[in-house]
Formats: structure tokens, sequence, C-alpha cells
């Protein structure tokens, strides 16, 4: 293998000119920084993988050990750890299992031993992960009675994790970061490194129902504003064009007659529009003859399908967005490009460029988040938004995923997960059975990288459960004071690839084990065990854990990661590494480890809070829209602090000075 970085290590296989999904991506590995994350010891020889081919098939074996935990194929809701599983890994909607069909199938996984393996490829991957055992192996594990013997168990741990494609070729790469948080760090930088989304986009969103109009638009600003909940963004639906499902990307005249004012107004209101859209273009399109050429062989919902891996069909694409941009609108909703087979186009689907159809299906969310994107870097500024789809080189695109399932307990897997497959996760608030479940979906939203309340179909209000409404506002609010901290945490993930929502695992412990499920001639044939892991509790930048209460949950254990912890309300230092909460509180838990510089946003201005007896933390700052913090245009600093005698001592160490430094208070 060919040595890219002291924890980075590339090996070609096959075709070098065949389909690639950081190529699709387009960004460039971020070689400073990756130079800067620490090495491992080798988990093994490199000689130890093995390339060979069965029939139309590649296969790769990279050793696997006895004991390893493997994280990551793909973005998963129900579990982290996929030990001993088989995950057939194939963009497309969630359907409820975490089965390798997912809206994120990004190649790689991570190593409870730190290290990680990516394979760039964006055709259907096969992982089979460490319970195959192979006849030539010459450690093989004893076979047992089933009958007699106790020890006996469904699960045969070999000697290989063994990934198989069909492909002309793919690049394989091996990660060897010192902890797996290295090695997810290094995977963030090689795919071009965590994206900054302005500082608006983290604010609170707020979709309308489909069908709104422009006066529907002004009734929801005045509404907000009356109950004084602060608003950064509005959402409109399907309902803005003229004709959706397929899209023909023009306004409607007679819902949003003056469209022309409307996103310029808003903005002197302070409020940010989001159009929804789908990649799948109508006849009544004023686009439709311009990008007919380039259309593939079949049709979704009577659209047709642009091949965007063309720059003809691309351009066609981007002048119509650069046109929505020019008017004022700050970024888009990219809709449907994840799958679902009855309707998608069919794998032998063909294509004006000779893409296949299934490498395409893989590479549609890069292409489409790759296009917004260069519509508003070439006007310097930034945008944030939703999108159905995506894969590695994600990371750098400002863009959430979000899908249709809408268990509590998997959307907040989901925003662990994202954290192993270098994409964000959108937990959006659609509509609630009770009050406590509306409180508790606003809570979870507000730690997560996009708080939105996307009512398209129910047109629900935060106001909807009086009871819980002075909660919800509390959440909203809450979001707001983190914005700093956020902010900065997100900046860690542009500059060191930090993912900035991530799970206990990545803080190096181990947060999970197994119980016997008793035998069952129905639900469980196998006798197979139930991992048992920590998927309920968010760390939020550094030293900032959160853990979200769920619908109708009247008592849960906190987990505390080794080291000192603190009540973010209080102050006050928490005893134990494990809290039980009984009963719950109506607010979110939050602790701050010990430590930890704080970065919030306060009615007086900004204000450093300081938990324990010392410490230190990074802040930064910039303007919030445009792209001048590439070129150096930033506010960076290191805030240490030591107690004496209860009078708080700090010092600010200005590590780069391209921005004016924001006014501050510490306490």
């Amino acid at each position: 293998m060919e040595s890219v970085a002291a924890c980075l290590y590339r090996m070609q296989i096959g075709d070098p000119a065949a389909p690639s999904l950081l190529a699709a991506a387009g960004h460039e590995m971020r070689t400073e920084a990756l130079a800067c994350v620490p090495a491992g010891k080798a988990p093994f020889p490199m000689e130890d993988i093995r390339i060979s081919t069965q029939g139309d098939r590649t296969v790769v074996l990279i050793p696997f050990h006895e004991g390893e935990r493997l994280y990551g194929c793909g973005l998963s809701y129900q579990k982290l750890n996929r030990t001993y599983e088989v995950i057939h890994l194939r963009t497309d909607h969630y359907g409820g299992r975490d089965n390798g069909r997912t809206h994120a199938a990004v190649p790689f996984y991570v190593s409870s031993e730190g290290y990680g393996v990516f394979l760039d490829t964006p055709v259907e991957v096969s992982f089979y992960l460490g319970g195959t055992v192979r006849t030539d192996d010459s450690r093989k594990p004893q076979a047992r009675d089933r009958t007699t013997d106790p020890r006996w168990t469904s699960v045969t741990p070999g000697n290989w994790v063994e990934i198989s494609f069909r492909a002309p070729g793919a690049v394989l790469y091996l990660i060897n970061g010192a902890s797996a948080a290295d090695t997810v760090r290094a995977f963030n930088l090689l795919c071009g490194g965590g994206c900054m989304p302005p500082k608006w986009g983290l604010g609170f969103w707020s979709r309308l129902h489909t069908k709104a109009d422009a006066d529907a638009v002004c009734r929801e600003i005045g509404a907000y504003r009356e109950r004084g909940i602060p608003l950064s963004v509005l959402g409109l639906e399907p309902g803005w064009q003229n004709y959706a499902y397929p899209c023909s990307y023009d306004w409607s005249e007679e819902r949003f007659a003056g469209h022309e004012r409307l996103p310029r107004d808003l903005l002197d209101q302070g409020i940010r529009l989001n159009l929804w859209e789908n990649m799948f273009v109508s006849p009544a399109s004023t686009l439709y003859d311009s990008m007919l050429p380039y259309a593939g062989s079949h049709q979704v919902w009577n659209g047709i399908v642009p091949d965007y891996t063309l720059p003809e069909a691309r351009a066609v694409y981007q002048a119509r967005h650069a046109a929505l941009a020019g008017e004022g609108i700050s970024g888009f909703k990219l809709d449907e490009c994840d799958g679902y087979d009855r309707w998608l186009w069919p794998d032998h689907a063909s294509f004006p460029s000779g893409s296949d159809a299934v490498a395409y299906r893989g590479m549609c969310g890069l292409l489409l988040q790759r296009m917004i994107d260069e519509v508003y870097r070439a006007r310097g500024e930034r945008t944030y938004g939703l999108v159905r789809a995506s894969s590695a080189g994600g990371c750098a695109f400002p863009f959430c995923i979000y899908n249709d399932c809408y268990a509590f307990s998997e959307f907040l897997t989901g925003l662990a997960s994202a954290a192993l497959c270098g994409v964000l996760w959108a937990p959006e608030v659609r509509d609630a059975k009770t009050p406590d479940e509306w409180l508790r979906r606003f809570q979870l939203a507000a730690v997560s990288p996009l708080m939105m309340l996307n009512a398209w179909a129910s047109g629900a209000k935060p106001w909807k459960f009086p009871e819980v409404t002075e909660g919800v506002k509390e959440a909203i609010r809450l979001r707001y004071r983190l914005l700093p901290h956020l902010y900065t945490a997100f900046y860690l993930y542009y500059a060191k690839g930090e993912p900035p929502f991530r799970p206990l695992l990545l803080e190096g412990g181990d947060y999970s084990g197994q119980r016997d499920v008793p035998l069952s001639d129905t639900e469980n044939p196998y006798a197979l065990r139930q991992t048992c892991e920590v998927v309920d509790q968010i760390l939020v930048g550094r030293g900032l854990m959160a853990a979200p209460i769920a619908p109708g949950q009247t008592s849960r254990t906190v987990v505390l990661p080794a080291g000192g912890w603190y009540d973010f309300y209080t102050g006050e230092r928490v005893c134990g590494q494990t809290l039980t909460l009984n009963p719950v509180p109506d607010h979110l838990p939050l602790y701050v480890r010990e430590g930890t510089v704080l970065a919030l946003q306060e009615e007086d201005g900004l204000c450093l809070c300081c938990f324990g007896e010392s410490g230190e933390g990074l802040l930064y700052d910039d303007d919030g829209t445009g792209r001048g913090y590439e070129e150096g245009a930033f506010y960076l600093a290191k805030v240490s602090f030591r107690r004496r005698g209860g009078v708080t001592e700090h010092r600010v160490t200005v590590l780069h000075n391209g921005y004016p430094a924001p006014r501050i208070t510490i306490r």
C-alpha cells in the first residue's frame, strides 16, 4: 500500500478510471490537517490484506481479530456495533431495518482497535464483518454440537472482514489513527474536511404546509413574532412551484404573486428562505427542453432523470439555481435522491454518459450537493440545506440528511451513527401524539446539526400543545444560547475533522455489552445475544454532553465518561460516573466536562462559562455568512482559566486574528 500520510495508506484496485465517491464530491484532501492526526500502531501487516476476483466480483480480505468491535458501514438508526453482521450497502430509503439500504451508504468502518477501512466506490458493497470462516484458514473455531454443548453459538468468529463489489476498480484506504476518534477525524479530512455552515443555518427553522402561499408566509412570521419565538429560516415545500412531482423549478404565480420581492423582504426581517425540490424534471418546466438531451432511459413520476455526471446537464441546473440565489433564496432541500426501488430508475437503466445506474444512484446525492454548493461559492456566500442521500465526501457539503422514519430512538441513534459516516443527520420535528412527545422532540432537535419543525403535511406550530409551549420555547432559546459553542464545534469539524455531534464510543471507553435473550421458535430461533450500547447520549462539540429524554420516559440512566462533570444548568459538580434521573426533568439534561470553557450567547452578549477549578477551551468567530474564513478572515483564541479563592482568573491567547475579536464576559 502507498503511504499518503502518517496515518493514511492507499491501494488502487483495478481500473483507476472507475467511478469514485471522492471524485464525485470533488473535494481536495486536507493534507496539512491530516499530517497532524496522530498515527497508531499498525493493526496488522499490510501484506496480510488479500485481493482476489470471484467471477464478476472483486473480493478484499481485511484481517479481523476476535474481540474487535466494528462500527460504521453506512448511516444506521438502530445500533452502532455491526460486528459479525452482513451488510449489503446501497443508497436507498431506510425501510425500518439496518440492513445496508440507507441514505448514506458510506463504505467505511472503524474498529475498536483504532483503525478504519474505506473503499472508494459508489456501487453496492457487501461487508461480511468478521463472521465468516474460510476452509483454508489455519485458525478456525471449534465445531460444537448444538444439542449437547451449551457453548454452541450461531455466531462463528472468523479471521477476516470480507468485502466484495462489482466494479471495474476502486481505491482502498487504510486509516491508522491513534484511536477510533483520530481515525474518524482522518476520514473526514481525507473527504475534504467538515463543512462550515452560516450562523443563520444553526438557528431555528420552520417549514410550512406544502400548499402554503405568500399570505401564509406573512402570517407565519407574524405568529412567531407575536409569541416571542426566534426564527431564522422558513422552508417552502413543493407548492412553491407551479408543478411538482416531477418538478418545474418555476415559481407558482398563483400562490406566490410578486415572488421576486419575497426573499428580499424576508432578508430585511432577518429570515432566510429555503426551497424544496427533487431531481426529476417535469415536461412543464422551462428547463425541460434544455435538459432532455441529457436524460436517462427511464423516468420517475413521469419526469426525466438528468445525468448530472455530464457538465452540460450541470450547467442547465446551476444556471436556474444561480438565478434563484440571485433573487435571495438562501438554500435548498434536495428530496427523493435516495431511492425506493419501486419508483427509482432500475439497475439496468442507461445514461448518456455511460454511467452505471447503480453507481449513479450512489453518487446522485453528492452531485446535487456539489452543484448547489458551487452556486453559492461562486457568489462568495455560504448555504445550509437538507438532502435525502449522501456518501463519502459529503462531510464538506453544508447539508444535513433526513428521511421519513419518525421513531425517536432511531432519530437519536442516527445522530450518533452519522459521526461514524462523515455526514450530518437532522432529527426534525413533524408532529406528536402527546404534549410530552412534542416537547421531547424539540429538545432533541436543539442539540442536532439542524433544528427544524417540518410541518409540511400537518401545518403544526410550536405552540400546538399549550401545556408545553413554554418548554418548547425554552428548547428553542437553548438552541440560540448554544450557538457560539456550536459554531466553534463546526470550526473544529472544518479545520480538524472532529464531528460536532458524536457518540460516547469515540471517547475511548467501552460503552457496549451483551445480554442473553431467551430461545424462541419464532422471535429468536438461534438464541442470539443482544448487544447493549449507549446510543441515547450525544457529545455536542468539546466538553458538552446531552442525554435526551424519550417521549413517555419516566426515568433514565446517564453514563458519564471518565473525568469530572457538572450540571449545565446549576453549575454543580455531579457525583459518580452513572446517574439515575428519576423522575426525569422537564428540561433537556446537559452535562459539561470539568475544565471546559463553554461559549454561550446571553442577553448581554457572549459569555464564556468556566466549569471546574482550571481548564481551557477554544473560541472561534467570523462574519457568519461569507467565505472569507477560507482565506484567513476569522478569529480564534484559546481561553484558559483558574479559580483562586472564589475568583476566576483567565487568559485569552489569540491564535489567529483575521477578524475582530468578539466582546466577551467570563464567569
